[in-house]
């Protein structure tokens, strides 16, 4: 990199040091373990470096060390590397073991964060369920369109009685029993049984005096 342009992130100079140093750090696959003291070692060789400062280098370190690839790295039997790349030792047991104990520490918070992101998400699709529930617009129930019946005002019928033998006079005003109704009328002659009366619309009829009403 001929570029003297700062590097601004702990991902810009992890890749600067590994392009500096291939044999110690890399970007890519499961690292090595690195030599204990490895920061010493680069803050001197990098002294004059205008890209990067110390703090800089001391955080891209913890974060590439803290790396699930770099910790999977620090295993039985693994050797640790200096920056040009040469054995400085068999990993202690101890430090293994911190770094699978690392491991599993860091997997458990990774599940969990995405068990409560889950949880959020599902509890917010719920959420956005019910409200859309509630906007939903009802629907209209049908008018019934059948048509009422109308209850006639039924006029109550009219309280009548038979004639007494005395009422059965000639020009006596009455009520001839139709059989579906009364007709008014007025009596114009009497024979025995036999009345003739004059209805209201002008005709004459002979009726029995049992059909007479008052």
């Amino acid at each position: 990199m001929e570029n003297s342009e700062k590097l601004t992130n702990s991902k810009e100079v992890i890749a600067y040091i590994a392009e500096r140093f291939p044999k110690c750090f890399t970007v890519e696959g499961e690292a090595k373990p690195l030599k204990i003291g490895i920061f010493q070692d680069l803050a001197e060789r990098l002294t004059d470096d205008p890209k990067v400062s110390k703090t800089q280098l001391r955080t891209a370190l913890r974060q590439y060390t803290s790396s699930w690839r770099y910790l999977h790295g620090v295993k039985a039997g693994a050797n640790r590397v200096d920056l040009d790349g040469n054995d400085c030792g068999v990993l202690e047991q101890e430090h293994v073991d911190h770094a699978k104990q690392a491991l599993e520490e860091s997997k458990a918070k990774v599940r969990a964060r995405r068990k409560e992101q889950a949880e959020a998400k599902a509890t917010a699709g719920k959420d956005g369920e019910a409200k859309t529930k509630k906007i939903r617009p009802k629907t209209a129930k049908p008018k019934n369109t059948q048509q009422k019946t109308t209850k006639l005002n039924k006029k109550p019928a009219e309280t009548t009685r038979a004639l007494t033998a005395d009422e059965v006079v000639v020009g006596k005003n009455v009520s001839v029993n139709m059989g579906n109704g009364n007709m008014p009328a007025t009596i114009v002659e009497i024979n025995k049984d036999d009345v003739r009366v004059r209805l209201s619309n002008g005709l004459t009829m002979v009726v029995k005096a049992e059909h007479l009403r008052s």
